[in-house]
């Protein structure tokens, strides 16, 4: 290959994207502006940088479409999985890593890789016809020049949510006379371990407390031009789900079931859960509790729940403006902008939510660039599994006119023939091993490919 192919933003997708093409031959440019430009959420200038949860969400390959897609990752030789396969931290069933050893090691892949270029720069155009081949990859964080460079040539409004981090607790503010360790229905993690989650009980008054206290707290204000820009329904707020209905964080992250406290042997009315955050255990994930609350309110409302009174923070809530593209208007089947198709997107940005997804499509995007400019048609995976079902959804099988922000899940998957005959767990596990199945046939060609 002798053109080289841009990538403009260097987190998950936009550094699976470049290991993906590089791998399969392809010279690689990497562009991200970061640190000569910093944004509001991130805190180094590493590349895959996690700015919310640590938490890559279930790692169940036959029973939950993300841990599906991990394995479909792990199959097509994932930098961002080798990466968090690598770090991982005790999660229940879920896979959750050290932020800092999993962006760690991604950065040192991408810079020791003979067929990437870093550039430490901020891109504020579209890319040109002259660059060849791009693919922008510049995530919920795209800059504000970019992304109206964007609107204007396609001609359409750029689309906006907002998304909200959760605070981090170090572990030794926490007092364990209240809190323990437990995994909700001692549910064995990728570690083995069945107490993986720091838990604190609250019981009916002080949930209500707790609630009325999140109704009253003092807010963020947004700005005029954020007003209307809707909540992604998979990270509300708290204070927004609080909104709902008084019992609604008690069916929602506040959730008491499969749980006993140890010191009454009852299940509480209500529990806070803390996730590990980093590999030395020291800093603990306060689960489902992003926020928009002031940060000195944070801390009030927060040391009230038992066992926080004297809780100290590693990192308050926030909440940060995302932005992505209408995909089924703009794009075609392998990511292209129909109005310029030099340029593919991937990530975020295309509207897909979650780290795994958003890495998901920096894969499909990078294999399909390099595919390109190698001279070599590389077909999308099939809709059956979860590469494709993510993949459909975003490039033609969501309404344009309602199109939101979309985790993998089986109700992207096309049905199995009888399926009325397989339901609930079994369901699942059929799309699972069929989708399996079929990622492979998929891939063989590829690896043929690459190996020639």
């Amino acid at each position: 290959m002798t053109k080289n192919l841009h990538i403009i933003g260097g987190g998950l997708a936009g550094s699976e994207a470049a290991w993906q093409a590089a791998e399969a031959g392809a010279q690689v440019v990497l562009h991200e502006m970061r640190p000569t430009r910093a944004t509001f959420a991130h805190q180094t200038d590493s590349l895959a940088e996690l700015v919310c949860s640590n938490s890559l969400r279930s790692d169940d390959a036959l029973n939950n479409a993300v841990g599906l897609l991990h394995e479909e990752m792990r199959r097509a030789g994932s930098l961002v999985m080798r990466a968090a396969d690598a770090h991982k931290l005790p999660a229940g069933g879920a896979l959750a890593v050290d932020r800092h050893g999993f962006s760690a090691a991604i950065t040192r892949a991408i810079t020791d890789h003979p067929r990437i270029t870093v550039a430490r720069e901020a891109v504020e155009m579209l890319p040109p016809p002259e660059w060849g081949r791009t693919i922008i990859a510049t995530g919920p964080l795209t800059s504000p020049a970019l992304a109206q460079a964007i609107a204007q040539a396609t001609g359409e409004e750029h689309l906006a949510f907002f998304d909200a981090i959760a605070p981090i607790v170090h572990r030794e503010s926490i007092d364990f006379s209240i809190a323990w360790f437990q995994s909700r229905y001692d549910k064995q993690g990728p570690g083995g371990g069945d107490a993986d989650y720091i838990n604190l009980p609250l019981d009916e008054a002080q949930y209500k407390a707790f609630v009325a206290d999140l109704m009253a707290g003092e807010k963020t204000d947004f700005k005029e031009w954020e007003k209307s820009t809707p909540y992604f329904e998979a990270c509300l707020p708290i204070e927004v789900m609080a909104s709902r209905g008084e019992d609604t964080l008690r069916f929602g992250p506040m959730k008491p079931v499969g749980l006993a406290d140890p010191r009454t042997g009852m299940r509480p009315y209500a529990v806070v859960q803390l996730r590990q955050d980093n590999a030395l255990g020291t800093l603990w994930n306060m689960v489902g509790f992003q926020t928009k609350l002031k940060h000195g309110e944070q801390v009030r409302i927060f040391r009230t729940i038992p066992g926080l009174a004297g809780a100290q923070f590693a990192r308050l809530g926030g909440l940060h403006r995302n932005t992505f593209i209408n995909s089924p208007r703009l794009l075609d089947g392998q990511l292209r902008l129909r109005s310029h198709p030099h340029i593919s997107f991937a990530g975020q940005v295309t509207g897909v939510e979650g780290y795994v997804e958003s890495a998901a499509i920096g894969l499909l995007a990078g294999r399909f660039a390099a595919g390109e400019l190698a001279g070599r048609a590389t077909l999308p995976p099939p809709p059956t599994t979860a590469f494709g079902a993510l993949l459909s959804h975003i490039t033609g099988g969501a309404d344009a006119r309602t199109f939101q922000p979309m985790n993998v899940n089986f109700g992207l998957f096309p049905d199995l023939p009888n399926s009325g005959r397989i339901r609930g767990k079994d369901r699942k596990q059929a799309m699972a091993r069929r989708a399996l199945d079929d990622i492979n046939a998929w891939l063989q060609p590829q690896n043929r490919d690459a190996a020639e």
